[in-house]
């Protein structure tokens, strides 16, 4: 149900319109004048918003200039019974929907509200289809470091080959963005990238995620499954966390490989698949396979080509040009306007230990942009990221073991409280 909220000093106006919003259906909440007005939207969230021009404490224009600041995506449809073409005019350069004069035509008013609300639903699924567009195209690689010159060059000339790769790197540090350039470079960019996340599936179950299953092949298949080796056909299957997959799956993507053909779990026949397989890892495949934990002959046949992938904190001559570019993409996911960042607000960054690489480099970028003021500064990164980038505190067990018995260790949590609270 839409909520609307009548804002006006007029106590019999606003008991007139909420009588006739209510018989139409609608959700109504009043205030008296524009400070009201603001306070409540602080608060809640509205569809539409009636406001009268002429009030005390406060008058319409000036609360919809604020309204504009708190919730620019809530329709404003002024009335007023003074009304000029001149005062109707100003109000729609400042961001009104509409302007109606009092005493409004009630037919005009409810479809005025009607259609404002339609606008407000296009602008909202505008912005996400915005989003969706933007998450969908393959990010550029930003960076002018040499190792990551080197990664963009491997790209290229592996790209249009159907080379099987192996990306290499840490946590956080792009290697799903690799992939999906060998994928966009190679003749298969018109095909699927099938992702398969192997640290992500359960070990029973990652076979027939990546072979499928026939109907009945286990007490679950109550209908055939077709698996990510059929999906990915034509294109490319990535891969992650392959380090991480069962060694009873890794002998089954090794035939498959070797093969180009697979068999659903709980099936007999053999299914042809044109696959060009991507992986990657922040494992040291190497030390698996001397452990036991992963098939050699499968590291071979994944290896053709290896990408490494550096960290952030082996490429901080880049973290300027990340930061600037997550700005610009925060902010046009969010419907804003771009902020400045100052060179020393910068120079804070490369000094970060980036333990999370280019995902936490992001995070930290939105979160400046969520709490600092017209431009980020040295004291925003100071304040909202250096105190989460302290070392941790030490493990509970070794602050429990300081203690004797449980009267001394309460003690000493009641102490840090008021500490923390004075």
């Amino acid at each position: 149900m839409a909520t609307i909220l009548i804002v006006d000093d007029e106590r019999s106006i606003r008991r007139t319109l909420r009588d006739i919003l209510e018989f139409e259906k609608y959700q109504v909440d009043e205030a008296a004048d524009g400070l009201e007005c603001l306070a409540k939207l602080k608060k809640e969230k509205y569809d539409v918003i009636i406001l009268d021009i002429k009030m005390p404490r406060m008058d319409g224009m000036e609360a919809l200039e604020r309204i504009q600041v708190l919730a620019p995506d809530v329709p404003v449809v002024m009335i007023s019974g003074h009304a000029t073409i001149d005062t109707a005019v100003e109000a729609v350069k400042k961001g009104a929907f509409d302007f109606i004069s009092k005493p409004p035509d009630l037919n005009r008013l409810l479809i005025t509200i009607r259609n404002a609300m339609d606008k407000a639903n296009l602008v909202t699924e505008t912005k996400q289809l915005k989003r969706t567009v933007s998450k969908s195209k393959v990010q550029e690689i930003i960076g002018e470091s040499e190792r990551i010159t080197l990664v963009r060059d491997t790209i290229d000339r592996v790209g249009p080959t159907d080379a099987r790769v192996l990306v290499l790197g840490p946590n956080g540090s792009g290697k799903e963005l690799v992939a999906r350039w060998l994928h966009e470079k190679s003749p298969r960019a018109g095909q699927p990238i099938v992702e398969v996340n192997c640290a992500a599936i359960p070990a029973e179950l990652i076979e027939s995620e990546l072979f499928g299953h026939e109907k009945g092949a286990f007490t679950s298949a109550v209908r055939q499954r077709i698996g990510k080796f059929e999906q990915a056909n034509g294109g490319t299957l990535f891969l992650d966390e392959v380090g991480d997959m069962s060694l009873s799956a890794q002998a089954k993507v090794l035939r498959a490989l070797q093969e180009n053909k697979i068999t659903r779990v709980g099936g007999d026949k053999e299914i042809k698949v044109d696959v060009r397989v991507v992986a990657a890892t922040n494992k040291d495949l190497r030390q698996e396979i001397a452990a036991g934990r992963f098939r050699e002959d499968l590291y071979h046949r994944l290896a053709v080509i290896i990408i490494l992938v550096p960290s952030l904190n082996d490429r901080r001559g880049d973290i300027s040009l990340l930061a600037q570019h997550f700005i610009g993409q925060i902010c046009r996911e969010y419907g804003v306007s771009p902020k400045a960042i100052s060179e020393e607000a910068l120079e804070r960054l490369k000094a970060v230990n980036w333990t999370g690489n280019i995902r936490e480099l992001r995070n930290v970028v939105e979160r400046l942009i969520i709490l600092s003021g017209k431009a980020i500064t040295e004291e925003d990164v100071i304040r909202y990221v250096m105190p989460s980038m302290a070392a941790p505190a030490a493990p509970l067990r070794e602050v429990f073991d300081q203690f004797n018995d449980k009267e001394a260790l309460y003690q000493f949590i009641e102490e840090e409280y008021l500490n923390y609270k004075g």
